[in-house]
C-alpha cells in the first residue's frame, strides 16, 4: 500500500517558529515531525510514501533526500496550494486505482497502523473510507464526530462551540477508490476533503478509536504540551 502525507501547510499558528522552519520540520525531542511519520508507516510495511510541498518545499526536500527512507519517498510540489481533496485528484495515478492511506504530518501520533488497515478491510458494507479517531482534551478545537452502533460517522460537528462528545476525527485515514472518483467528479482542481468531500460522504465513513496518543501540534501552547507528553525516542 501506498501513503499520501500532506506537509504543504504554512503552519501560521507556529510563527515566529516557523518564519525559518516548515511546520513537518518542527521538532519533537529535536527530531522533525516528518521522521515520525516515515517511522510509523514504514515500519508498518508501506512499499512507498508521497509528500505535498509548498512552504519551505527545497528544506523538506533536502531533509527527506538525506535521509534513511530516501529511496521509498516521493515529493509533488505545488506551487499553489490544491487543497486536501486537490492534492489527491492531483496525485490520483500515484495510488494505481488502489486504496491509499492519506494523513495531515501536523499531527503527532502513535497510532497502529497495521490495527487501523486491518480495521479497513472489516469494514461495514457500503463504506469507503475509514477515519481514525481519538479523544480530545479540546472538543471545541477539533471536527467531533456522531457514530451509530456500527461506529459509522452520521454527522460532523466543526469546531462548534459546544460539541455534543469529545470523540475527534483525527484527520488519518484509508481512501478507497470511489472517494477519489467523487473528488473528481466536483470537477475542481482546488478541494477541500473536509467541507466539500466529507459532508458527502456520510454513512459511508467507518471511524477507528485510537487510544494511543494523537495532537495537532499547531500552536505554541499545543507544541509545548507535545513536548512534554510524548515519549521520547
Amino acid at each position: 500500500m501506498r501513503a499520501l502525507l500532506l506537509a504543504a501547510g504554512l503552519g501560521t499558528r507556529l510563527r515566529p517558529l516557523t518564519n525559518t522552519i516548515p511546520k513537518c520540520l518542527v521538532p519533537i525531542h529535536g527530531r522533525p515531525l516528518l521522521d515520525y511519520w516515515f517511522d510509523l508507516l514504514f515500519n508498518a510495511g508501506f512499499e512507498r510514501v508521497l509528500v505535498n510541498t509548498h512552504y519551505f518545499a527545497d528544506a523538506v526536500a533536502a531533509h527527506v533526500h538525506a535521509g534513511p527512507y530516501a529511496e521509498r519517498v516521493d515529493l509533488t510540489y505545488e506551487p499553489e496550494l490544491l487543497g486536501t481533496g486537490g492534492t489527491v485528484l492531483a496525485n490520483a495515478d500515484y495510488f494505481c486505482g488502489e486504496s491509499f492511506l492519506l494523513a495531515h504530518a501536523d499531527n503527532l501520533t502513535d497510532f497502529d497502523v497495521r490495527r487501523l488497515l486491518a480495521e479497513h478491510s472489516a469494514k461495514p458494507p457500503g463504506c469507503v473510507l475509514t477515519m481514525l479517531a481519538f479523544r480530545t482534551d479540546d472538543p471545541r478545537s477539533c471536527g467531533i464526530l456522531e457514530l451509530d452502533e456500527r461506529s459509522v460517522v452520521q454527522c460532523f460537528h466543526e469546531k462548534v462551540e459546544d460539541p455534543p462528545g469529545d470523540l475527534a476525527n483525527a484527520a488519518v485515514y484509508v481512501v478507497d477508490p470511489p472517494v477519489v472518483d467523487f473528488i473528481r467528479s466536483i470537477g475542481c482542481p482546488v478541494v477541500d476533503l473536509s467541507t466539500e468531500v466529507m459532508p458527502h460522504l456520510l454513512g459511508r465513513i467507518f471511524a477507528v478509536e485510537h487510544v494511543g496518543y494523537h495532537r495537532d501540534i499547531g500552536t505554541m501552547e499545543a507544541l509545548s504540551k507535545a513536548q512534554r507528553e510524548f515519549p521520547a525516542p
